[in-house]
């Protein structure tokens, strides 16, 4: 199995199989709009301008599981992202992440990663966080916040797990290296 093998959602409610992006680098990422990390938009946004012509595709996954950040209709979160960081990746329809309605990705995503821990000054500040949600967050590889990515290479295949608090210097340090 692979990132191939799924289907998700599109804003407007249609299926979209992710097999249309076999051959491209994928940076899959859940995002909220009233985050800590929503500025990383604008890095996102400039790794995509910077890479897109070679085979990378962000994909943005909406989610407003952690802290209520992702308020609003799959129209308002497109149009602020579009209109306050000029985003042109694909956004997908908002999602959840973890619990009941967990979508298949992201339960094949944890299963096949595990988490690193968190980084820097943000990182305490997540931490405290996480542990709300999860008491034993540190041990296991359930998305633990907004901005978690995911680098899967050009054969489908997950490769790599940041965490929000991973600088973005570091993801783009492995993005390029396997484009």
């Amino acid at each position: 199995m692979n990132v191939y093998d799924f289907t998700v959602k599109a804003q407007d409610g249609s299926d979209v199989s992710l097999s249309q992006y076999r051959g491209k680098t994928l940076l899959i990422v859940n995002t909220a709009t009233g985050c800590g990390f929503t500025p990383q938009y604008d890095d996102l946004q400039d790794l995509y301008d910077e890479h897109q012509k070679d085979g990378l595709e962000i994909l943005d996954f909406p989610c407003n599981q952690f802290g209520e950040q992702a308020p609003g209709s799959d129209e308002e979160i497109h149009s602020f992202c579009t209109g306050r960081y000029g985003i042109t990746f694909p956004q997908f329809a908002k999602i959840d992440v973890f619990g009941e309605n967990q979508i298949p990705l992201y339960k094949w995503l944890e299963e096949n990663s595990k988490f690193e821990g968190f980084s820097g000054f943000m990182g305490k500040i997540v931490s405290m966080a996480a542990k709300k949600n999860d008491k034993d967050y540190k041990n296991n590889s359930k998305v633990k916040w907004n901005f978690t990515k995911f680098l899967i290479d050009k054969n489908g295949d997950l490769v790599a797990r940041f965490e929000p608090t991973t600088k973005m210097s570091e993801v783009k340090k492995q993005v390029e290296a396997i484009l």
